[in-house]
């Protein structure tokens, strides 16, 4: 066995890692200071690329290397003559077959164990910030498998590679990130410690970043969404599923709803046919919320979301009051979205597909000061597309600019303003489901195409203020406004007769919001005695305005349309409408919330924190084209939702979890006291083992849970006070289920994401008359199972090729609470065919592959508003980056 003590590793032979150029702030005769780099995403910018070519040893002073020299190491020979490699192969071999990190006093001491005899002494150089050691007549043979990395494992050293190399030789390197390590050869091995950095060093030293998730594919570890905090998902008592970026681009999704399809227990409850707007059920309960960076921004589907400015998908399930207040108890969708990036980033892409569609897109970042303090990220894009129906088509636009600046060495502003539309010239519309459980024909429009169109745009802005108090210590500002329209007139089918002629009602209604949502919290790390913490302390709000103005239409000016036989013709123009009542509604939310994550072992974990909430709600309707107020509604409500979780770790790779948390949210309606009613509350215990395989790269999450909703609104025990519009709040409804995600690399290219999800739903109290005792919820089916998978050739001359296959089930579902009418199961299978070199990109991707004639969700509870999904769909694209 010998010991090497050594500081950091080649930034060039590790795939995760980002070699990026810094320059240094500060150059004086003693050292130059430390470059401080933002973590980013490099599948959202281009590789640095690098000249393979012969390194030379240097003497042990240290000098800063330009970025195309970070290959030299590569390159070098293992012999350099022939009487050498023939020594070199009549060796034996010493088998190295464990490799440890320790941190010391004055460094790392890096073991290597052997299966029997000596290791040969290492030969070392110095390239750029880089020491390597090359030990000859050797071969790394560890169990989990041919290579070792270690990231970070000490001050000042970013990485630690052990690999083999050409010529039977191991190869550990050790990478400074501002100056290599010193070593000296004595008796035991190499001792290895920090050099100092050269003044007058060269401005385009090396410097090693370890990047955001982006960089670990299928496999994120980290996220942000359950704990408010950047958190190891293995550390978090609850079960949070987080979609990456490469899985977005491998399936080529266009909404939130698609965008989580391959998460189990999350599935589509009713879809708005606009982007990313409508419901989603997360463990049986409806979610009408959306969040951007942690804070909330759709709010009852009334907004569209492009999904070109999104990084990535994370998904807390279950009961998360504590993450905003007021909220279902299913769970919470967040979105994260693109930054700047340090290194300059151009991709240029085009996507054409089958009913007409073509969407032109740019991305361009990058910094904007040659000391790069000030970055800049710029997206647009344009799309268009007509629908399997008859007469419906779509158009979104996107326009996205923010900035990053970096305010001295604590402070880091971001700021970003954001407009999107989408038109729909007509919308496309839901269809009947008739009684013998058929649909019309595809391209069957529901409704008279002239009349009906949708506009709906979005202008988005705010800020994200970072300020480093201390080494541990950190407090974060942010705000954004949303300010949206949604103009739209459309036929809503209310009946149907002789189970063929469709008879509706029209309404033109025009939604304005405003919604300011601000924080700001504190984050900070300290021990008391062998215990450590992290802890959270903030405060956030949020205030909503929606202003609702529609015209409904008399009936008898509609004449009801022929499903087998349509005259689109019999109905043109513009209906007479008739005012409706205008309403106002305004919310305010604020809460305040702790939170303190404990390590009290590595391998125990306590999480436990809570929220209390105030919301204020009010609620006015107007005559129309008048001040004057005929109904008005007033409810402030406050409420404390704890939650609380343990982590236990028997090893490196098993977590095992408990936990409990609570949800609440605000009910309107009428009872014969004339009193509010209290909030729901949401309750959820939930149990899991979360598990990494093959090295951490595969990751499995394993959760089983019990989920009850209380206080919910039910028609009161009075008939007659029913019929009058009364009710009682003594409805219950629970959801228990088990669910199972897989996620990451099988083997080198081959990558996977597979979930399952068997979902118990039951109303448990009820006082409708039928009584809903005992019945399943709506659009929730009680399998639910997904896989996608995709494989990449490495190597060759057909790199950079590659394919994809993805499986959706859906089980049956209840159409209705009260389980009137049922939908069927369906399978619908996708795939993708992909290619990418020298950052140019190609793909053609395929949905719904045989296609299948499927009901996506039913809306509203009514079989005359079922969602299809969409027939066999192909689109290709292209992108350039450079």
């Amino acid at each position: 066995m010998i010991k090497l003590w050594q500081g950091l590793l080649l930034a060039g032979t590790v795939s995760v890692l980002s070699v990026q150029a810094a320059r240094a702030e500060e150059v004086g005769s003693e050292e130059v200071g430390e470059s401080e780099l933002p973590i980013h995403s490099s599948t959202s910018q281009p590789a640095p690329t690098a000249t393979a070519s012969e390194a030379e040893p240097v003497d042990e002073s240290v000098i800063p290397i330009d970025v195309s020299t970070v290959r030299q190491i590569e390159a070098q020979p293992p012999a350099t003559t022939v009487d050498e490699w023939v020594a070199q192969i009549e060796a034996s071999l010493t088998q190295i077959t464990d490799v440890r990190v320790e941190e010391t006093d004055a460094g790392l001491q890096i073991v290597l164990e052997t299966a029997e005899g000596e290791l040969a002494a290492p030969t070392t150089q110095i390239v750029g910030n880089a020491l390597v050691a090359d030990i000859p007549n050797a071969v790394l043979a560890l169990p989990e498998g041919d290579s070792f990395e270690a990231f970070g494992p000490a001050e000042g050293i970013a990485l630690v590679s052990v690999t083999n190399e050409p010529g039977d030789q191991v190869r550990v390197a050790i990478t400074g990130t501002d100056a290599p390590p010193v070593a000296e050869v004595n008796a035991t091995g190499l001792a290895v410690t920090l050099g100092e950095v050269v003044a007058g060093a060269e401005d385009n030293a090396i410097q090693v970043v370890v990047t955001g998730e982006g960089d670990e594919g299928y496999n994120p570890s980290n996220a942000s969404t359950a704990t408010r905090t950047d958190t190891p998902i293995r550390d978090i008592p609850f079960s949070v599923q987080v979609v990456p970026q490469q899985v977005l681009e491998d399936r080529n999704v266009r909404t939130i709803t698609e965008a989580v399809e391959t998460v189990s227990g999350v599935v589509e409850d009713f879809v708005d046919n606009q982007p990313s707007n409508g419901a989603r059920r997360i463990r049986g309960f409806r979610s009408f919320n959306a969040f951007r960076n942690g804070l909330r921004d759709l709010d009852g589907g009334g907004s569209v979301l492009p999904l070109g400015v999104v990084e990535r998908v994370e998904v807390l399930k279950g009961p998360a009051s504590f993450i905003t207040g007021a909220i279902e108890p299913g769970g919470v969708i967040n979105y994260v979205t693109k930054q700047p990036l340090s290194e300059p980033f151009y991709e240029l892409g085009l996507e054409v597909g089958n009913f007409g569609r073509y969407e032109p897109r740019v991305d361009l970042s990058g910094p904007l000061t040659t000391d790069g303090d000030v970055l800049y990220r710029f997206i647009a894009s344009y799309g268009y597309q007509d629908s399997f129906q008859d007469f419906a088509n779509s158009e979104e636009v996107l326009i996205a600019p923010s900035l990053s600046f970096n305010i001295g060495d604590r402070t880091d502003l971001d700021i970003y303003y954001e407009y999107s539309r989408y038109f729909g010239d007509p919308l496309q519309t839901p269809v009947p489901l008739l009684s013998d459980g058929s649909l019309p024909d595809r391209d069957f429009y529901t409704g008279y195409p002239d009349f009906p169109e949708n506009e709906l745009f979005a202008h988005r802005a705010g800020y994200d203020l970072t300020y480093e108090l201390s080494e541990n210590w950190q407090i974060r500002n942010n705000f954004t406004f949303r300010y949206s329209e949604n103009n739209r007139q459309q036929f809503f089918p209310i009946s149907i007769t002789d189970d063929r002629f469709l008879n509706f009602l029209a309404f033109d209604s025009e939604i304005t919001e405003y919604n300011y949502t601000a924080g700001v919290n504190l984050v900070g790390e300290f021990d008391t005695g062998s215990i450590t913490h992290r802890l959270l302390a903030g405060f956030d709000f949020s205030d909503i305005d929606e202003n609702s103005v529609e015209d409904n239409v008399d009936l008898a000016n509609v004449p009801p349309l022929d499903i087998l036989n349509p005259d689109y013709d019999a109905f043109t123009g513009r209906p007479e409408l008739n005012p409706f009542f205008p309403i106002e509604t305004r919310r305010r939310l604020y809460g305040f919330y702790l939170q303190d994550q404990i390590a009290f072992t590595d391998s125990l974990k306590l999480l436990i924190g809570g929220r209390y909430d105030w919301l204020e709600q009010e609620q006015r309707a107007f005559l129309p084209d008048s001040t004057t107020a005929i109904f008005s509604q007033e409810q402030s409500d406050g409420a404390f939702s704890p939650r609380i979780g343990l982590v236990y770790q028997p090893s490196d790779t098993v977590s095992l979890y408990g936990s409990y948390s609570r949800s609440f949210n605000q009910v309107f309606g009428q009872n014969p006291d004339n009193e509010p009613f209290e909030p729901t509350r949401g309750t959820q215990y939930e149990v899991g083992v979360k598990a990494d395989f093959l090295d951490g790269r595969l990751s499995a999450t394993l959760a089983a849970y019990n989920l009850t909703q209380t206080n919910v609104l039910t028609p009161d025990s009075d008939p007659v006070l029913a019929a009058r519009g009364f009710s009682e709040q003594v409805g219950e409804q629970r959801s228990r289920g088990i669910e199972l995600d897989v996620t990451g690399e099988i083997l080198p290219g081959w990558n996977i994401t597979a979930a399952y999800a068997l979902t118990d739903t039951e109303v448990t109290e009820d006082n409708s008359i039928p009584s809903n005792e005992g019945n399943r919820f709506e659009n929730v089916p009680t399998h639910q199972a997904s896989l996608w998978t995709t494989y990449e050739i490495k190597e060759g001359d057909l790199e950079g090729l590659g394919f994809g296959l993805g499986l959706f089930y859906v089980g049956e579902r209840q159409g209705d609470l009260a389980n009137t009418f049922q939908v069927g199961d369906y399978l619908r299978t996708d795939a993708a065919l992909y290619y990418r070199r020298n950052r140019f990109n190609a793909a053609l991707n395929f949905r719904n592959l045989f296609d299948i004639d499927y009901i996506s969700s039913v809306s509203f509870g009514s079989r005359l508003q079922v969602e299809r999904g969409d027939p066999f769909t192909i689109s290709g694209s292209v992108s350039w980056e450079f």
